[in-house]
């Protein structure tokens, strides 16, 4: 029989890394108890007897002789109604509780639930006595927020013939349903369940993600779209707009459930967060956004092991409800940052280093957590999980390893550029850097849903800011004028897509949510300028005239129209753009 201790001692510390003999029997990724005031750490390399120990908590003031306790359980977290409104830490500590007990600071070896044990909820059962049920059923539901039921699950592992159930007020301790096993045993099922958070959770069958995400930003649902279920990048430097635009994407997102991952922040933006976001309106609902948010705050003065969580406490969460069929978009603000606290205890465990100090299984790691999301059926339910991981290297440097590795794994990026900062274009995504690989995918949508033409139009815009590009360099050298007409003509087209489409207001009220609707609208009218404008060109009409006519300024306002008046004055516009060229003409 394998010999197992129930406790070890502190034979080193090195930061949040900690060593401890007489542990034998402990498993890899164990959670243990350290000191005096019982300090959560997970054990992450065995040899013999000793045990190396990453500590979520600083470490200070602890040393050499002290107890480490063990709890036999993997990192895990507590899944169950009341998870929605919340604010997390990366090991799934309440926040707001926390600060109910002890003020604005973490005392150090608290232990405060994730979810409220004497909290009533109402419980609907969906099943009957006799039934038989299985991993993932859903038994019941209860109203966990004003926009989000909350479906209760068998857990994985677990089922077999229901022989009680419970309705009415219940705690999540409190058993909803009992069932008997093959082997006769009888077994109780609860609201609150735990789950290692290492350990993706099962589904039945993976599908091909064909639905986009639309999230109201022309550049992206029009240029470069993401589905549900897909894994999207977003790195740039500082300043260049990445956590306004997870804002945007979490607010305006048709995604049931928002997960927003603050990993290794500085405290100041999070803080900003954790206070906008219960202002924010859900535009779906007309209620708080957090009536369907999970916030998870894991700032860059909170210890570096921590970081390492709470990514994976996100996806998780996000896990969790997708299995009961809705759409989660999990932001994760930074990556960066969680490859950096890799890189820390690595360091601190003295391994080989790889590429810039960063352990060599880094890419194996960013790709555990990425194929974590998806599209998928659950019994007779689909959901998704939707990725969207915002990078941060240094000086904006898109070679250094974690942005390169990311890119070898996600099928969106999106490049936020220095340059168009500077420039205030903004979202300052770089249309030339950035790429789509949903986009064959996605083309049966848009052509059933909103227009056949979407990916003609997408291709002829891109073609011409392509051409852009090409030019400039012949004007830098040149000037305009040295251009054929119909040359400038396409300077004065790709003028128009950049500020009139691409730039998008995140803090007008109109402007800061475009459907899809409109969006093709938007670019058809525009490249339609270009057909009428070409055609006059030849016809003899130069391009200084074609670049002072009325109408451009009215195009150039189609961004700020709400979306009931948009098809008259769209129509308006065509008609007005026919007759002013015609009149050139």
């Amino acid at each position: 029989m394998k010999e197992v201790s129930e406790e070890g001692e502190i034979v080193a510390v090195s930061g949040p890394v900690i060593e401890a003999q007489g542990m034998k029997g402990t498993e890899m990724y164990e959670v243990v108890k350290i000191g005096k005031k019982g300090l959560f750490g997970e054990v992450i390399e065995l040899e013999g007897d000793k045990a190396t120990i990453q500590c979520y908590e600083e470490t200070s003031g602890g040393g050499p002789g002290e107890k480490v306790e063990r709890t036999g359980k993997p990192l895990s977290v507590e899944l169950g109604p009341g998870l929605i409104n919340s604010i997390y830490d990366g090991i799934q500590r309440p926040l707001n509780e926390i600060k109910k007990e002890g003020g604005n600071f973490i005392e150090r070896g608290i232990d405060v639930p994730s979810l409220d044990y004497d909290k009533e909820w109402k419980f609907s059962s969906q099943i009957t006595k006799g039934e038989e049920v299985s991993k993932l059923d859903v038994l019941g539901s209860v109203q966990e927020t004003d926009v989000v039921e909350h479906k209760v699950m068998v857990p994985p592992g677990k089922g077999g013939k229901v022989i009680e159930v419970n309705e009415g007020k219940l705690t999540v301790k409190d058993t909803v349903v009992k069932v008997e096993k093959e082997d006769g045993k009888e077994e109780e099922i609860k609201m609150l369940q735990d789950w290692p958070v290492r350990e993706q959770r099962p589904y039945s069958e993976k599908l091909d993600p064909t639905v986009p995400l639309v999230t109201g930003q022309r550049i992206l649902d029009a240029f470069f779209p993401l589905t549900k279920g897909g894994t999207a990048a977003v790195p740039g430097g500082f300043g260049t707009g990445k956590t306004v635009l997870q804002h945007q994407v979490s607010k305006w997102a048709d995604a049931d459930v928002i997960i927003f991952i603050g990993c290794g922040e500085r405290g100041n933006e999070m803080a900003e967060v954790l206070e906008e976001f219960p202002e924010l309106e859900d535009p779906r609902t007309g209620e708080s956004l957090m009536q369907r948010t999970i916030l998870i705050a894991n700032t860059s003065n909170m210890p570096v092991a921590a970081r390492e969580s709470s990514i994976y406490t996100g996806i998780t969460l996000a896990e969790y409800y997708r299995d009961m069929g809705y759409d989660v978009a999990l932001q994760a603000d930074s990556t960066s940052r969680w490859a950096e606290a890799l890189r820390e205890i690595s360091g601190r465990l003295e391994e080989m280093p790889g590429e810039e100090g960063y352990p060599a299984y880094l890419a194996s790691r960013l790709a555990e957590f990425y194929e974590r999301a998806g599209f998928v059926r659950q019994n007779n339910r689909k959901g998704s999980v939707s990725v969207v991981g915002a990078l941060s290297p240094p000086g904006g440097d898109f070679s250094e390893p974690v942005t390169q590795n990311t890119l070898r794994i996600v099928k969106v990026f999106w490049a936020l550029s220095t340059e168009l900062k500077d420039r205030r274009h903004f979202p300052a995504i770089d249309w030339l850097e950035s790429y789509s690989l949903y986009t064959d995918e996605v083309e049966d949508w848009w052509g059933e849903e909103v227009d056949q033409d979407w990916l003609d139009l997408r291709s002829r815009a891109l073609g011409l800011l392509d051409k852009e590009e090409e030019l400039q360099e012949v004007v830098q050298l040149v000037g305009p004028d040295a251009l054929p007409e119909s040359e400038r003509v396409i300077l004065e087209i790709t003028e128009m897509i950049r500020e009139d489409f691409l730039q998008q207001n995140a803090y007008h009220e109109v402007d800061t949510y475009c459907s899809p609707d409109k969006q093709i609208e938007m670019l058809d009218v525009i490249l339609k300028f270009y057909e009428r404008a070409s055609n006059a060109v030849e016809e003899g009409v130069s391009a200084d005239e074609l670049s002072v006519m009325e109408v451009k300024d009215r195009i150039a306002r189609m961004k700020e129209i709400p979306e009931d008046e948009f098809d008259e004055k769209s129509n308006q516009i065509r008609k007005e753009m026919k007759e002013e060229i015609e009149d050139l003409i």
